[in-house]
């Protein structure tokens, strides 16, 4: 089973961030789950330590995509709050 880290994820301060390498993982593929085999005090402790990665792209289409793309799950548009 393969499973896909989102680029945007990394800099939100959401689990996904919290993940490290070494990290097991259950998969479920029938229930469809993934299961982050680390104990919530281990995940405190990261959150914690945690600072928000620097974007290397402060000029330019990058860096403007960056700071304004919707995540993948509302479409990655950069437009939407666009009214019509």
């Amino acid at each position: 089973m393969a499973c896909q880290h989102h680029f945007e994820s990394y800099f939100s301060p959401g689990p996904i961030a919290l993940v490290k390498n070494s990290d097991p993982i259950t998969t479920d593929a029938e229930k469809r789950e993934l299961t982050l085999e680390v104990t919530s005090a281990e995940l405190k402790k990261r959150k914690k330590a945690r600072k928000k990665p620097v974007s290397r792209y402060t000029r330019g289409v990058l860096a403007k995509y960056a700071a304004h793309v919707t995540s993948a799950s509302l479409g990655a548009v950069t437009d939407a709050d666009l009214k019509f």
